[in-house]
């Protein structure tokens, strides 16, 4: 038992933190998709950047973790909204093994269809 219980809750908060970060992942990948098509549509910085905050569940991302390219806009160029996002490991061992804290980064381009 002395052998395998250490074994046993490393894996245990290994899945833990498996979990954690790839739902941190899939949010910061529908948080930046969600954002560049808020924008496309007519939508400000300033809207997107408040739709990507309101709509983060329980990441606390902050307008620094946000970048939207480019400033000035026509229809038809490309508007790419990225968000680059540090998660903490919580688990002493893993945060050894893995980097930490761990970045997450998604960004996603489209086509302006409306001004805003």
């Amino acid at each position: 038992m002395a052998i395998v219980l250490p074994l046993l809750l490393l894996m245990l908060f290994g899945i833990i933190e498996f979990g954690r970060i790839l739902g941190a992942y899939m949010i910061v990948h529908d948080l930046a998709r969600e954002g560049v098509r808020h924008g496309v549509v007519g939508m400000s910085d300033t809207n997107i950047r408040n739709h990507i905050i309101t709509n983060d569940s329980f990441l606390s991302i902050v307008n620094e973790d946000i970048t939207i390219t480019p400033l000035t806009r026509t229809i038809g160029d490309p508007l790419t909204v990225r968000i680059d996002y540090d998660i903490d490991i919580m688990t002493p061992i893993i945060s050894s093994i893995v980097p930490n804290p761990m970045g997450l980064s998604a960004e996603y381009v489209m086509r302006i269809e409306k001004l805003p």
